[in-house]
């Protein structure tokens, strides 16, 4: 594993486990909803019953994501092609999410820090894939340039047509 693949693993793990963290959301009271939203400044959390849906829901969504990422995170070369999607959608989403936030009104912290963490989080994705990359071929050319250096020097193993007979 190269150092960009370690540190891109320990990323996709810290944004699963702040995701799957979501599970507290998914089964808290509805007065500790009440409670978060009021500290969070956004009032009274609506009474209609779709409210409530949509928050345990998209909790339940975030739950997932924290798993899959968890998944990826264990093969970060295997998985690549995966977590630069996610990478590319992430950053699709965050700015969408800036737009979503800014629509609904949502206090200015609350959209300065959403939907623009996103997007850093999915440049981070792809920037560390690409490093990744680059140190995956870097180590090819050295390991590449190693054998050329030993074959010059005599040191190619013996095959078998060079080996001495048993009758000479």
């Amino acid at each position: 594993m190269t150092p960009s693949e370690r540190r891109l693993a320990i990323l996709i793990r810290i944004v699963g486990t702040l995701s799957a963290l979501a599970i507290v959301a998914v089964f808290m009271s509805r007065g500790w909803i009440d409670w978060c939203h009021e500290m969070l400044g956004l009032g009274p959390f609506p009474k209609a019953p779709v409210a409530e849906y949509l928050a345990r829901s998209t909790s339940m969504f975030y739950v997932v994501l924290g798993v899959v990422h968890w998944l990826l995170s264990l093969d970060v070369r295997r998985y690549a092609r995966a977590i630069t999607l996610a990478g590319l959608l992430m950053i699709l989403g965050g700015i969408t999410l800036v737009s979503i936030d800014v629509r609904t009104a949502m206090p200015w912290w609350w959209i300065g820090g959403e939907g623009p963490f996103v997007v850093v989080l999915g440049i981070a994705y792809l920037v560390l894939q690409l490093k990744a990359r680059a140190e995956r071929r870097a180590a090819a050319k050295r390991d590449a340039a190693a054998k050329g250096a030993a074959a010059a020097k005599g040191d190619k193993a013996v095959t078998p047509k060079d080996a001495p007979s048993a009758g000479a």
